[in-house]
């Protein structure tokens, strides 16, 4: 008796790729708060040579992306929008860098999980752009975790941290919104232009006699996951599958990041990080998910619909 059997396909598909890589970059992305603690080096040092190595190693899929090498592209970088992203860029990695030395981790991760909502304010403002009503309900309530988190670190030293990685943050919701005011600007070459310029505008502060080959893998491997391989890996995921869904996966950043370091480093947070930070998250995955079940509606409507 013959019993037939039907024949599954084993290829992985475009949506499947596209999780993988998204997991893949929010993976390299929570690494960040493990590379600070790992350096031995000072602040400054810190800021300056991670941002050449990850302008180095963002130099390679660059001949791959937006076209290329190519002269019109690198003509981006005078461009005014060119110019802005080279300016916020530099700052968002300069307050970054600082924020991770200045305050605890979980502190940094839960304030920078606010941009998406201080992107649709920016957007609102400069390109009149409609915010719906949850994105300013999720917004409010993560503005209230982060007046928590701040207020109680005023006391706790950490204050000056907080603010760097809110000027971090409003920096990199600008980064966001500038491509979309010239959506035929590049974007690759002026992010590779900042991290030369935060090389040559803090270099002179920093130490490099204080590198020794641990520090030197360190920010290396720092330069080349967290701020390139990261960003590559995310846009190739994002492209292979919806917006709110990838948005929803690199959400796990948010708990990944203060997770790792608490786990190899024993950094506890203070309650008031706890608290803050559970309104930032609750709003996040909140906004996200309703966004994730819309789209899904939306495909599945686009499907049934006739041609």
């Amino acid at each position: 008796m013959t019993i037939p059997l039907q024949a599954r396909s084993f290829a992985i598909s475009e949506h499947e790729k596209g999780i993988a890589l998204v997991i893949a970059a929010t993976l390299a992305w929570s690494a960040s708060g493990l590379y600070s603690r790992l350096l031995t080096v000072d602040m400054w040092t810190t800021i300056a040579w991670r941002s050449l190595f990850g302008g180095l190693f963002l130099l390679i899929p660059s001949f791959f992306l937006e076209g290329g090498l190519s002269r019109r592209q690198w003509r981006s970088v005078l461009h005014p929008s060119g110019l802005a992203m080279i300016g916020c860029q530099t700052f968002s990695q300069a307050c970054f860098i600082g924020a991770l030395y200045m305050t605890s981790v979980a502190n940094v991760t839960m304030i920078y999980a606010t941009a998406p909502f201080i992107a649709a304010l920016f957007g609102w403002l400069i390109l009149k752009e409609k915010v719906a009503r949850r994105t300013l309900v999720a917004g409010g309530i993560c503005f209230s975790g982060v007046a928590v988190i701040v207020a109680s670190s005023v006391d706790g030293g950490t204050g000056t941290g907080d603010l760097l990685a809110l000027g971090m943050t409003v920096s990199f919701a600008l980064v966001i919104i500038i491509p979309r005011i010239n959506p035929d600007v590049p974007s690759l070459p002026p992010t590779i232009v900042s991290a030369f310029l935060t090389l040559v505008l803090f270099a002179p502060f920093g130490s490099v006699g204080s590198l020794d080959l641990h520090n030197w893998v360190v920010l290396a491997a720092f330069g080349a996951t967290n701020f390139s391989i990261a960003l590559v890996l995310f846009l190739a995921g994002a492209r292979r599958m919806p917006p709110a869904e990838a948005a929803l996966v690199g959400t796990m950043e948010i708990v990944l990041t203060p997770f790792w370091v608490w786990l190899l480093f024993g950094e506890q947070p203070p309650a008031a990080t706890f608290l803050g930070g559970a309104i930032i998250l609750a709003a996040v995955l909140w906004h996200t998910i309703v966004d994730f079940r819309r789209c899904r509606r939306m495909l599945a409507k686009a499907e049934k619909s006739p041609l």
